[in-house]
């Protein structure tokens, strides 16, 4: 025994000694996520969404994740407009964290430790968007409005309670409505510093706009839901990971592992890690389909599956907006990528209120768009159907899209995309009403998107 003890104690000494290490490297380490997060949305904001460095600093430094908010205020950023780069020190013997611009495809980070110089290697594609602002509506912004058929002045005080940041939550922070009746614009608010024009991160809702990437994959044959999801990591031989497929990934039901559920996902949104090596290494600790577990990873592991079935590179990049954004008039909508050029579609996506708007549109038509189906007939009911893998109360889940609560009064056909901070985009098919809701809500706030959206309802005739 007392030789035994001996034995251990150089090993206990050691995990000790590395323990005190990884404590002491862990500062370092959170300084530069928070260094990614400040060089990233300065720069998506600035280059994708028209917005200022002084609203970025009052909407996205604020109210976040605690560990990183009070490191903000610290660092400063550099931002050099003619090359769209900006730059963001946090540690002398490092380089700094850099986030780039590229058209379409928006701000991608470099991984920490990479200079300047990895500017010039992230992957970029040779298109852009159409312009089309002056067609009609919901193509372009021409026409869009309309006269309500309900009661516009009950809707009118729905949408001003919106953003009078106590009606449907204490403090929340309201930036844009949009009311969709019929097809037609009948209502839209937005904050004095924002437009039609002014774009925010989607964060979850990405997954929604995801969801609707695949279907117009299955929609032009190009990948089998039901069949086993194409992430190339998975398959050596032996590899049980191989056996999960799309519709699990899509319905957060791949039983895999992650160091943290939801929107934990700090390495690949803020370090600079590619979705290869973050996202599809994680390893199973249920059987695919049979637990439900909200990860950013699965959706992530979808879109990689897809991408990789279209052969990765710059084909891959062009098929989200050439077979579906820019077909139903989202040419402000921006699905940023890895620095290896993988989309990070689980949350980094740039979208205004109207293109959301026009997303639920092409929903509210069960695919189709100007006579042309985009995806395939029924995917607005395949993405709102439970599967036995659910959450465990509240808000049903389906692939992508999420349903309300069986208590909420509201139609049993409504989906709902929903993200951080409080975006929302409600698709009531039976009502032919399309709901988005933008916001910047802190920690700790919820917008109350049941309420508003009876609330709404309310003011439309059956």
């Amino acid at each position: 025994m007392r030789l035994t003890i001996l034995r251990a104690a150089p090993l206990c000494a050691l995990l000790l000694s590395a323990g005190a290490a990884a404590q002491q490297d862990r500062p370092a380490y959170v300084r530069a996520l928070a260094a990614g997060y400040k060089a990233a949305f300065i720069c998506s904001n600035l280059f994708n969404g028209g917005l200022s460095e002084e609203q970025t600093a009052a909407d996205d430094l604020r109210g976040t994740y605690s560990e990183l908010n009070p490191i903000f205020p610290t660092l400063t950023a550099n931002v050099d407009r003619q090359r769209r780069t900006v730059s963001v020190p946090y540690d002398d013997a490092m380089p700094p964290r850099i986030a780039v611009w590229r058209p379409s495809l928006g701000c991608t980070q470099l991984p920490i430790g990479a200079g300047a110089e990895a500017a010039k290697s992230v992957p970029r594609i040779g298109v852009t968007p159409p312009n089309l602002d002056a067609q009609p509506w919901p193509m372009g912004d021409r026409n869009a409005t309309a006269s309500s058929d309900g009661d516009a002045g009950a809707m009118r005080r729905v949408v001003g309670h919106a953003f009078d940041r106590r009606s449907y939550g204490q403090g929340s922070e309201t930036t844009a409505v949009v009311i969709v009746r019929g097809g037609r614009i009948v209502s839209e608010q937005y904050r004095p510093d924002f437009t039609m024009h002014s774009s925010q991160r989607t964060w979850s809702v990405g997954k929604s706009i995801a969801g609707t990437v695949v279907g117009a994959a299955v929609q032009q044959g190009l990948i089998d839901v039901a069949a086993p999801a194409p992430v190339p990591e998975w398959q050596r031989p032996g590899d049980p990971r191989q056996a999960i497929t799309t519709d699990q990934l899509l319905r957060m039901a791949s039983g895999l592992h992650s160091d943290y559920p939801g929107n934990q996902t700090h390495a690949l949104y803020f370090g600079g890690v590619a979705v290869a090596d973050q996202a599809a290494g994680w390893p199973l600790v249920s059987k695919p389909g049979s637990v439900f577990r909200y990860a950013n990873n699965d959706t992530v592991l979808a879109i990689r599956g897809l991408q990789h079935v279209l052969g990765d590179g710059e084909k891959s990049m062009r098929f989200p907006f050439e077979s579906l954004l820019w077909k139903i008039g989202m040419t402000r909508t921006v699905p940023e990528t890895d620095w290896r050029g993988h989309f990070v579609m689980s949350s980094q996506v740039w979208t205004t209120a109207r293109d959301l708007a026009r997303l639920g549109l092409l929903h509210m038509n069960d695919g189709m768009w100007n006579g042309q189906r985009i995806l395939p007939a029924g995917w607005r009911d395949y993405v709102g159907k439970h599967s036995s893998a659910q959450p465990a109360s509240g808000y049903g889940y389906g692939a992508t899209w999420w349903t309300f609560p069986s208590d909420s009064g509201l139609p049993r056909d409504a989906i709902a995309a929903r993200g951080n901070r409080g975006q929302y985009l409600v698709v009531i098919p039976s009502r032919s009403l399309v709901i988005v809701r933008r916001g910047f809500d802190g920690t700790g706030v919820s917008f109350d998107l049941a309420s508003f959206t009876r609330d709404l309802l309310a003011a439309f005739p059956r």
